[in-house]
C-alpha cells in the first residue's frame, strides 16, 4: 500500500499529519531544523506530494516513510535560509 500525506499544520512544536489510510501521527518540530527556525510565513509554503512534503524555500523534504519509522531529519540545526 502506498501512503501519502493527505494533511499537515503546524502545532505548538509538532507538526501532525493526516495519512491517506486515516492515520493521524504527530512528530516533534524540533526532528526538523529547518522549519523550526523558519518563518512562520517560510512554513506555510509546503507542496503535497505522493511521498510527503516538500519546502522548496527551505530545501526541505519529509517522507511518510521516515514518519513512520521515527527518523527524524539529519540537517545541521539553524540550516534554514535566512
Amino acid at each position: 500500500m502506498n501512503l501519502s500525506t493527505k494533511t499537515v499544520s503546524l502545532d505548538e512544536g509538532r507538526l501532525p499529519f493526516s495519512l491517506s489510510d486515516g492515520r493521524k501521527i504527530s512528530v516533534p518540530l524540533a526532528w526538523f531544523p529547518r522549519l523550526l527556525y523558519a518563518s512562520p510565513e517560510h512554513r506555510l509554503h509546503s507542496e503535497l506530494s505522493r511521498y510527503g512534503l516538500h519546502w522548496d524555500t527551505l530545501g526541505e523534504d519529509i517522507f511518510v516513510a521516515g514518519l513512520l519509522t521515527g527518523t527524524p531529519d539529519l540537517a545541521p540545526c539553524g540550516a534554514a535560509p535566512a
